[in-house]
């Protein structure tokens, strides 16, 4: 028995050393366990260790096991964390909330025009994460926002007051969006959201797209508008000080995984998010409300109209308007 301790605590031991010989790097992200995004980074995960021969791993934290997205922004900024894949923690700099700028982009080609590879804000967005040591390795389309309600809107593509009361997240932007379409916005944190739709408290929200009401308002969701009100996208994003501590053989090939792991998302971001459109209706009943190109662009125009100049006083006048500038320019 005891010749049988001393092997197993030898083997072990042997496992330890093996497991230690290769580098690690820990990646948060903020959705639960086998949902796209977890599905995607086990794939991106299993490329990277492909890629190195097993030298480079990378081990997932979903569902922000690590600290909230904005707490996992700074504790990559000092090195405590290795990655995320996750939105833009806009505590650190207000400049971030240019990556969600209400209807900065209208379709799918626009989105990635501007938030793909070469795009006016995707450049911005890696000019300051490198201001907070942090290197950004990939940009995640996820879906175009859209409105949740729990009751039914007559009028879904009328910009006009409809008294229709909303939850929006404690951004100006989303605030200010919500009053220019016509609601009653209603800051409430994201942990009391659906308490708030279910006891009547407000009618729906406002902030999310299709796939995250599925995920977390899936049994108070009746109606959805697919309004275009954001783009959605989030960051794979790695410390400087982790990114510096590989090889140069595996820094090259973890940013090749992680240009592969977007090239691919982009191509079945819009199909996903179709998905997750289709999910509400055969699955909860809901009904989606088809908006015409005309709504859409009067949506567009009353909040770029009304919204745009409050959010550039937050991030800087000057500094906006010239990528807002630039985004108009690749539009042409």
């Amino acid at each position: 028995m005891k010749h049988a301790f001393l092997t197993t605590a030898a083997a072990a031991l042997m496992a330890i050393g093996t497991h230690t010989s290769a580098e690690t790097l820990k990646m948060s992200h903020v959705r639960p366990q086998d949902t796209t995004i977890d599905t995607e980074l086990r794939a991106f995960s299993a490329a990277v260790s492909d890629a190195t021969g097993g030298g480079l791993s990378v081990k997932l934290f979903p569902a922000s096991a690590l600290g909230d997205y904005t707490t996992v922004q700074e504790r990559i900024s000092v090195g405590a964390i290795d990655m995320a894949t996750q939105p833009a923690a806009t505590a650190a700099d207000r400049r971030m909330q240019i990556s969600s700028f209400p209807y900065l982009a209208g379709n799918w080609e626009q989105a990635r025009a501007v938030y793909g590879p070469g795009g006016a804000v995707r450049e911005v967005m890696a000019e300051l994460y490198a201001e907070q040591e942090i290197t950004m390795l990939a940009a995640y389309p996820v879906y175009f926002g859209g409105i949740s309600l729990n009751v039914e809107n007559p009028a879904a593509g009328s910009v006009d007051p409809n008294g229709i009361k909303v939850r929006v997240p404690g951004i100006k932007s989303f605030q200010l969006t919500g009053e220019a379409l016509g609601y009653i916005p209603a800051p409430i944190p994201f942990s009391e959201a659906f308490t708030a739709v279910q006891t009547g408290v407000v009618d729906g929200v406002i902030g999310s797209g299709a796939e995250g009401y599925y995920a977390s308002f899936r049994d108070v969701t009746k109606t959805y508008i697919p309004a275009n009100t954001h783009f959605e996208v989030w960051y794979m994003i790695i410390s400087n000080e982790s990114l510096a501590s590989l090889s140069d053989e595996d820094q090259s090939a973890l940013i090749e995984q992680a240009q592969a792991f977007e090239a691919t998302r982009w191509d079945v971001a819009e199909a996903d998010q179709q998905r997750s459109e289709q999910r509400l209706v055969d699955e909860l009943g809901a009904t989606v409300i088809s908006l015409s190109d005309a709504e859409l662009a009067a949506m567009a125009a009353k909040v770029r109209s009304d919204v745009w100049p409050a959010v550039l006083e937050d991030v800087g006048a000057d500094w906006g308007r010239a990528i807002l500038d630039k985004v108009a320019a690749a539009a042409e």
